[in-house]
């Protein structure tokens, strides 16, 4: 027979685990590194992943899905593609594309972040002006 307090001890352990794994894509967060892009079919976007609680970034993730898109204008179907471009920044992750009318732009991201078991995925607003 197992005691009370070892039993509550060993549900505790299981369910922090869990806990962990489940809110590991919470703890990190894509935000742009300028909000305003100029229009350009060969325009820069770039966001930087921060792990939330150290304030650090991100510097080894794995983006496995992209898309631009202008659906906070009502218009998702214009989604030029994105082509990944080197950063000198740790954690900027820079693509170019053809941004072609002024307005808001969605980058939605998907990233593989070494440790953890789920993807972290982002969803960025840039304005784009002439």
């Amino acid at each position: 027979m197992i005691p009370k307090f070892m039993r509550a001890a060993a549900i505790a352990a299981v369910l922090g685990v869990t806990a962990t794994a489940v809110a590991a894509p919470d703890d990190y967060v894509f935000e742009p590194v300028q909000v305003e892009v100029k229009r350009s079919d060969d325009a820069i976007v770039a966001v930087r992943l921060t792990h939330k609680a150290t304030g650090k970034p991100v510097t080894d993730a794995v983006i496995v899905t992209t898309r631009i898109d202008m659906a906070p204008d009502g218009m998702a179907t214009m989604a030029p593609p994105l082509t990944p471009v080197p950063s000198d920044e740790p954690g900027v992750y820079a693509f170019k594309t053809e941004i072609s009318m002024a307005g808001r732009w969605l980058l939605s991201l998907a990233a593989r972040v070494q440790g953890e078991p789920q993807l972290v995925v982002g969803k960025v607003i840039f304005r784009a002006v002439r």
